[in-house]
């Protein structure tokens, strides 16, 4: 590592070099985004009349109490791994915000890995496609300025206008194997950050309900040609995020859903390539935004140790298998709000250097 790569708070190239700092995300105040052609798109459908009858409203105060919990074994976890953890600052989440044309109240901060990318030293702001999640980095705007006064380098995408241009308020949900069809239009560009998984200089994106090939081109053109794009098509009718999908685990090692990536890319020839074992999840507890193969949205500390959810045992057989560490922590009530460990966390420092891996 280079001393001005050693002296800068942000430096993070792939998911698995060891991991020094990292932002994990918090519950307080979660509250269910006002109804919307674009949330219709990415939720399950046994969720669409929750969030119909709740729209502005906080989550269930019993659940955000029980994902609190969840969060704080986690911070205790990390921090007993050697791990630095950094949390944002909640907001009033029923605050009424908007532009020309439209208004909204928030969603929450418990996911920074939808919203902020790292890219090396930079950490890059997203144009994110939900109007709930317009002010999101508010939150984290503390810890970015921190890290700029550091010496990182901070970045933010195009501010999305979010017109009703943005939005096909005519989708329907494509069936019987016909071509994905997505929720935004090319109006302007956005992306989550989730929709992109860092491998060294090659990062892997998809486009989904929120992110449109303007975003990726955005990026691309963004962050140089020290890196490479390659955009993946998956079999999956409503993608959101990519971590849920294919998750690179260490070098030479792939992790994937097998329902969806039913033709591993060419570019992963050589690698291993371990299939996710089938979700366990209870059928009756409740996930809001996500499907149970939320189950592959680990996070590497480093290349063996990896963090589990507790009870999904076949996961955690399967890594062992593997030959990885699973660290096991209760996340179950968590998972009920969109995401895992991957997605609850920002790895804002990892210890290693830009590497190409193919």
């Amino acid at each position: 590592m280079s001393a001005a790569e050693s002296a800068c708070p942000v430096s993070s190239y792939n998911e698995w070099d060891p991991l020094e700092e990292v932002i994990v995300g918090i519950v307080d105040g979660a509250t269910v985004p006002p109804s919307h052609i674009a949330l219709k798109a990415t939720l399950p459908e046994d969720q669409h009349d929750f969030f119909r009858k709740h729209a502005g409203k906080p989550f269930p105060a019993e659940q955000i109490a029980a994902g609190k919990r969840d969060l704080e074994e986690f911070v205790h976890i990390l921090e007993a791994e050697g791990v630095k953890v950094r949390r944002p600052e909640p907001v009033d989440q029923l605050k009424a915000f908007g532009a020309p044309g439209w208004t909204s109240t928030g969603l929450y901060a418990a996911m920074p890995r939808d919203l902020l990318l790292v890219v090396g030293n930079d950490i890059i702001e997203c144009p994110m496609a939900w109007r709930s999640r317009y002010y999101e980095t508010s939150s984290y705007r503390p810890l970015l300025k921190e890290y700029f006064h550091g010496g990182a380098r901070w970045s933010a995408g195009p501010k999305p206008e979010l017109k009703d241009e943005l939005y096909d308020y005519d989708w329907t949900e494509a069936h019987d194997g016909g071509p994905f069809r997505s929720v935004i239009s090319e109006f302007e560009p956005t992306f989550d950050a989730a929709d992109f998984i860092r491998c060294g200089r090659d990062i892997f994106a998809q486009r989904s309900n929120v992110t449109n090939s303007f975003g990726i081109e955005w990026l691309r053109r963004h962050i140089g040609p020290e890196y490479r794009i390659h955009v993946f098509e998956f079999d999956d009718p409503h993608p959101m995020h990519i971590d849920a999908t294919l998750v690179p685990l260490a070098p030479g090692k792939l992790l994937i859903n097998p329902e969806r990536v039913t033709k591993v890319p060419e570019l992963f020839k050589g690698w291993d390539v371990f299939r996710a074992p089938k979700p366990i999840m209870p059928p009756e507890h409740t996930l809001y935004m996500t499907s149970k193969w939320i189950n592959m949205n680990v996070i590497m500390l480093d290349e063996q140790r990896v963090v589990v959810e507790r009870s999904d045992e076949p996961m955690i057989a399967s890594f062992k298998k593997w030959g990885f560490k699973p660290i096991l922590c209760n996340f179950r009530n968590f998972n009920s709000f969109g995401g895992s460990f991957h997605c609850a966390t920002l790895d804002v420092r990892r210890r290693g250097t830009l590497q190409s891996y193919f």
